[in-house]
């Protein structure tokens, strides 16, 4: 049995969800489910991530605090990944005891490290707005390529930033000119850890492309140094003297969610923390692709800055983006689709397998409403749906619901056992769409045999043809549902109770004369009008 630390990444508790969140992090679930039945030992964390300039701007805004704000959206967020059936064992918020007394004590190791200094930087200040910003609040031209661009990093080119490099800074804010301001800041060196990092990612050739390409992009570019606090009242104290006015960075804090939620999950379970991380464990990281470098190098950085020997990232599961109906997703134009009502409206185990079988894995994807219900009532009803529903409704209507005494047909228990051992070894490398789709095919091919047996003309002609044939369909629904139940866990329950079956990760067996329970339709068709209905609200936004 193996420890397996799942970190999904921290949604800012400053908006609602939506589908870009889900896209990027619904892997993570994927993960958690298939280890748990294979017999791991998971913990599967994450939370919303409560500090820094952006939720103190909108507390501003609101005339609330930024602790009524955090909570606000953490209480949200956390139901909708509830409904979305997300199997956290933890998932918390920054903004806990637990998280904010595990940090101090990890900067104050930290910082008696010798890859801590203190430097006084400008910080970019607005007059107008009475604040220091964040370097995401700076907007300008980027030096190098002159695009428009944050002061964090430009898109455009790819070049990390500081605000005071940029041309023509403003604040993102107000819009007006900004200034800066000499400020004392604990800074971490990073470019004293450059052969280290380097050393990770090379050693880790089956992280996501985009992840090696990006890591070793911002290496080969050259490492920065990074502030480690910064002069902000919403956040975390600096356990320093004489830093008193000043929090911790949220970058410096914010990833440490997943030593600080698994500390909570460890002794939930009176398990070992320590052991967790440690070398017999297994590390993975779930987030979108905006978020790699604070995977791959952050993280890293201030693990082995610490210097209490920490497991560093095994698998970096990064994903491209999503857009919506050929767009980019714009919160601040409101042009999304909010997780929170896409619940309200469609199954979960339908948005499940959307935004797994036309995941942003390996390049940018695309959600459109006509794809969305073609996906659903085509595959998720069509294809699976259908084979459940005319297997179990035969059986109840010509067998008195009990399943027959049947042989087993070797070749098909053949290709059960394979997919088993292929499923498994494409969702530990992340390879979650060609896992899906393999199972789809074997769906599919499912159809046929039932088709090509035709047991409604055997029922008559050749009854210990149609037995056998109902016999394999019911064998093969219960190994689907095993190895569907990563993927789309809510109606693999309802096949579980039906079958009698367990949530093991190996080929189950429904005895003959198993008396079947009353059954149901396992997914409802979407009608077709749902796309102009619901692409006429996109329209609406704009």
């Amino acid at each position: 049995m193996r420890n397996i630390l799942i970190g999904g990444a921290w949604p800012y508790a400053n908006g609602s969800l939506h589908i870009g969140h889900i896209a990027g992090l619904l892997p993570g679930d994927v993960l958690a489910r298939y280890h748990r039945a294979v017999g791991d030992n998971v913990y599967f964390v994450s939370g919303s991530d409560c500090h820094g300039t952006p939720v103190a701007i909108r507390a501003k805004q609101e005339n609330r605090t930024p602790q009524e704000v955090s909570d606000f959206y953490h209480e949200e967020f956390a139901e909708c990944f509830k409904k979305l059936g997300f199997s956290y064992d933890v998932y918390t918020k920054t903004s806990s005891d637990e998280h904010k007394s595990f940090v101090r004590e990890f900067h104050k190791k930290l910082y008696e490290s010798s890859y801590v200094y203190e430097k006084e930087v400008p910080q970019a200040y607005c007059e107008q707005c009475n604040t220091f910003l964040a370097d995401r609040f700076v907007l300008g031209k980027c030096p190098k390529c002159g695009s428009d661009t944050r002061g964090d990093q430009c898109d455009a080119c790819g070049t990390v930033l500081e605000p005071e490099t940029l041309e023509e800074p403003i604040c993102a804010i107000c819009g007006n000119k900004i200034g800066f301001k000499k400020s004392k800041h604990l800074y971490i060196a990073i470019t004293k850890l450059q052969a280290e990092l380097k050393a990770l990612v090379d050693n880790h050739p089956k992280w996501r492309k985009n992840a090696i390409t990006f890591t070793n992009r911002y290496i080969d570019d050259g490492l920065r140094d990074r502030a480690l606090t910064r002069d902000l009242e919403w956040g975390i104290q600096v356990p320093k003297e004489g830093y008193d006015n000043k929090t911790i960075y949220i970058w410096a804090e914010n990833v440490l969610g997943y030593l600080s939620a698994s500390k909570v999950a460890a002794e939930k379970r009176n398990a070992d923390f320590d052991e967790l991380w440690g070398g017999n464990a297994k590390h993975y990281y779930v987030h979108g692709k905006d978020n790699i470098p604070f995977h791959t190098i952050i993280l890293p950085a201030l693990l082995l800055g610490n210097g209490a020997k920490w497991h560093l990232p095994d698998q970096i599961v990064s994903s491209e983006y999503l857009t919506l109906e050929g767009r980019k997703i714009s919160t601040s134009q409101n042009y999304a689709i909010w997780v929170k009502e896409l619940l309200n409206n469609y199954e979960a185990d339908s948005i499940r397998y959307f935004f797994i079988a036309n995941a942003p894995e390996k390049k940018d994807a695309d959600f459109s409403w006509r794809e969305y219900v073609h996906s659903h009532n085509g595959e998720l009803l069509g294809a699976y749906g259908n084979f459940v529903n005319r297997s179990l409704a035969f059986i109840a209507k010509y067998c008195d619901g009990i399943v027959p005494k049947g042989s087993d047909n070797q070749n098909i228990n053949t290709q059960i056992e394979a997919l088993y051992g292929s499923v498994g070894e494409k969702i530990e490398n992340g390879a979650f769409k060609d896992a899906i789709d393999e199972i789809f095919e074997f769906v599919r091919n499912a159809n046929k045999f039932f088709d090509t047996e035709q047991p409604w003309v055997t029922r008559n002609t050749d009854k210990t043809a149609c037995d056998n044939t109902l016999y394999q369909c019911v064998q093969i629904i219960a190994n689907l549902a095993i190895l569907l139940s990563p993927f789309i866990p809510f109606s693999s329950e309802k096949v579980f109770g039906w079958l009698n079956i367990n949530n093991k990760w190996e080929r189950q067996s429904v005895e003959a004369g198993y008396q079947l329970p009353e059954v149901e339709i396992l997914f409802q068709r979407i009608d077709k009008s749902v796309i102009e209905i619901e692409t006429e609200k996109l329209k609406v936004i704009l």
